[in-house]
């Protein structure tokens, strides 16, 4: 059976910039600063190689303590502040409606996307959700998706991946699934192909249900 994956963070929620501000404003009290360029070197990477990332550039309190803050200053504001992106949420309930299977592959830890997801009532349309540290290996390793086809009881080979970022999109390649970046951020996506939005015709399309 084929299916859907989506990333969450990017794709589904307009996360990142919550996300990022927390980072920075916790860096900065650490002595370290955040440029546009570590950004995009760390979109789509988990929390664990995002504090590595930055280890080196001063005396950084140990992990935990830095991902605690960081956690505590986006969690409080995904009630009143994180919004879903309407084409991609759009597309998933489109595709629950005709009995697609769905999953999602995240970097998040599992209590912020549970909690990402009850914010924004995304929960129901999904078979199966995979998060970040459930998982031995981050993306671009494809540890993410090889467990969500798995819990969702689809073949990779035959589904499609909706990332947002290279990195991710690598991972689903590496996992078996047929790809495409949904490019919010006119980054760059290598050879993936690449769209404006979701659209849920296209996806049905490439799963050969039309």
């Amino acid at each position: 059976m084929n299916g859907v994956v989506f990333d969450f963070d990017g794709v589904l929620a307009d996360s990142e910039s919550l996300s990022w501000n927390a980072w920075r404003t916790v860096l900065r009290r650490c002595g370290v600063d955040m440029s546009d360029a570590d950004l995009v070197a760390c979109l789509g990477t988990n929390s664990r190689d995002t504090y590595a990332h930055f280890a080196g550039r001063g005396a950084l309190p140990p992990y935990e303590e830095v991902l605690g803050a960081v956690d505590e200053f986006r969690r409080c504001r995904y009630p009143s502040e994180l919004q879903g992106f309407a084409d991609a949420i759009n597309a998933a309930q489109a595709l629950s409606m005709v009995g697609v299977p769905l999953a999602v592959a995240t970097s998040s830890s599992r209590q912020n996307l549970d909690l990402k997801l009850d914010v924004l009532g995304l929960g129901r349309y999904f078979d199966a959700t995979v998060a970040g540290d459930e998982v031995p290996r981050g993306k671009p390793a494809p540890d993410l998706y090889f467990e969500a086809v798995r819990r969702a009881g689809i073949d990779a080979g035959t589904s499609v991946a909706v990332e947002d970022t290279r990195v991710g999109a690598d991972a689903a390649a590496a996992a078996g699934l047929r790809v495409v970046i949904v490019n919010r951020m006119g980054l760059n996506t290598g050879m993936h192909p690449t769209v404006s939005e979701v659209d849920p015709d296209l996806l049905l399309l490439w799963l050969g249900r039309t």
